[in-house]
């Protein structure tokens, strides 16, 4: 596998694509309840290449990730050769950016002292789409960039 199996909940939610699948390879219900019991290691290949399949158009079309922790923000932009990031960190230790009250701090203090910031490029140093996927396995998640777009607005004004 190139990435990650999905989960049970992901693959119940992409049961009509996954149906959809199977049917490009003359695989209908009864055939795949076959598979399952006779071929279990063929039915586990092809759950394999099905999340691999999902993984790679959704790493196709990321764009934005955010990750945050409790003194720090990391926000990333996705480009074609390169990650353009944006990490903010809390110089109050006692800031919890993972709470309501730290982004309410965060959004009070973003252009003062009590807040490092730092915006940098970094080349993807293997193919996009495994680079993206290590961030997300290092906790990022995939967002709308609005909190990017927001803080790039203000630096760049």
């Amino acid at each position: 596998m190139k990435y990650t199996r999905l989960t049970k909940e992901q693959f119940e939610e992409l049961h009509p694509e996954f149906v959809n699948f199977l049917a490009t390879q003359s695989i209908d219900k009864t055939e795949w309840d076959k598979i399952k019991e006779e071929q279990p290691q063929v039915a586990e290949q092809e759950l394999d290449v099905f999340s691999d399949l999902i993984w790679e158009g959704v790493l196709t079309r990321a764009e934005y990730l955010e990750h945050f922790s409790k003194n720090y923000i990391f926000l990333f932009h996705c480009k074609e050769t390169h990650v353009h990031s944006i990490v903010l960190k809390a110089l109050n230790p006692e800031i919890d950016f993972l709470t309501k009250d730290g982004l309410q701090w965060l959004s009070d203090n973003m252009f003062t002292e009590n807040v490092e910031m730092k915006v940098g490029n970094k080349e993807f140093t293997e193919e996009r789409n495994a680079s993206i996927f290590q961030l997300i396995q290092q906790g990022a998640f995939l967002s709308d960039g609005q909190l990017y777009k927001q803080i790039i607005s203000i630096i760049e004004a």
